[in-house]
């Protein structure tokens, strides 16, 4: 198997490198090899390069900062996102494309399953919604993978966020009305590898015949506020913080360029059912990753 990874420095690309290298060779681009403002760039590796598989890691990830730069925004996250749909189908090559819960409002309430109506409320959420329908408008043999609240402990990520503040600050003020499903980037990445490796030679009919959208996140679901408290839980070096308290607060106390959707939570039963495969509950995921920090 011949699996091509745009993305390779972010948090998933890093950890897709390492869990599908059991399957085959991998090639695996990012800045500057390829420029996802130019087509072209993204066009010259997949062609030439005749990939089984293609698997899209990049995102403009920037929340915030899409709101004043909403062109680049949708360059990455949707317009490149177009090409590789349409040059996997000239290649006769599958595509894996991950996407998001900020495709939806929050409003629902319970968790979001595949079917339900998105309603990005930011720029980023608007222009991942526009990359998934490029990929369905063109068709072909592809998995669009929602996921939500992805860390690792090797990029900024949420969690490293909160094991630096709680060794600068004596109170932590974390929200607590934002609710999804935290993700390791690890078992992301495994779980892929996993669903790849059953496909054994046909992969490309294979994936045609499963085509489709499917949420992929940790189970269970857990508030920013509840997250942080296991973070800290779970850290391997208490000794260390300066932190004595983390108090709860509401999104509205701290005001952001973005709007985030309160509830986004992700049903996966749908991609269980296809693939055999469940990630683990957010809690004992969160537990494994941070037994590295204590190694």
């Amino acid at each position: 198997m011949k699996i091509l990874v745009f993305g390779k420095i972010g948090q998933l690309g890093w950890e897709l490198q390492r869990s599908l290298a059991p399957l085959g060779e991998v090639i695996a681009v990012d800045y500057p090899q390829i420029d996802l403002r130019n087509p072209q760039t993204v066009r010259d590796w997949i062609l030439p390069g005749s990939p089984d598989v293609i698997i899209n890691a990049t995102a403009y990830t920037a929340v915030d900062r899409a709101e004043s730069e909403p062109q680049l925004a949708m360059a990455i996250n949707a317009d490149s996102v177009r090409t590789m749909a349409e040059e996997a189908q000239k290649a006769k090559a599958a595509l894996i494309h991950f996407s998001t819960d900020y495709v939806f409002d929050g409003q629902k309430g319970s968790p979001y399953i595949e079917t339900d109506s998105p309603n990005p409320l930011s720029v980023y959420g608007k222009t991942k919604l526009a990359g998934e329908r490029h990929i369905e408008d063109v068709g072909g043999s592809y998995l669009i993978l929602r996921t939500s609240w992805v860390y690792s402990l090797r990029r900024e990520s949420f969690v490293t966020k909160v094991l630096e503040w709680a060794r600068q600050q004596e109170v932590l003020k974390i929200v607590d009305d934002q609710v999804s499903s935290p993700t390791w980037a690890r078992m992301l990445a495994e779980a892929t590898a996993l669903l790849l490796a059953r496909a054994h030679d046909n992969l490309f009919t294979w994936i045609g015949e499963r085509s489709g959208i499917y949420h992929l996140a940790g189970s269970g679901a857990c508030s920013r506020y509840e997250w942080a408290q296991a973070i800290l839980e779970n850290d391997p070096q208490p000794e260390s913080r300066l932190a004595r308290e983390i108090l709860p607060t509401k999104t509205v106390d701290f005001p952001t360029p973005a709007q985030r959707p309160l509830y986004s939570a992700l049903n996966c039963e749908k991609f269980s059912k296809v693939f055999g495969l469940t990630l683990p509950h957010w809690r004992d995921a969160l537990k494994l990753a941070m037994e590295e920090l204590g190694k």
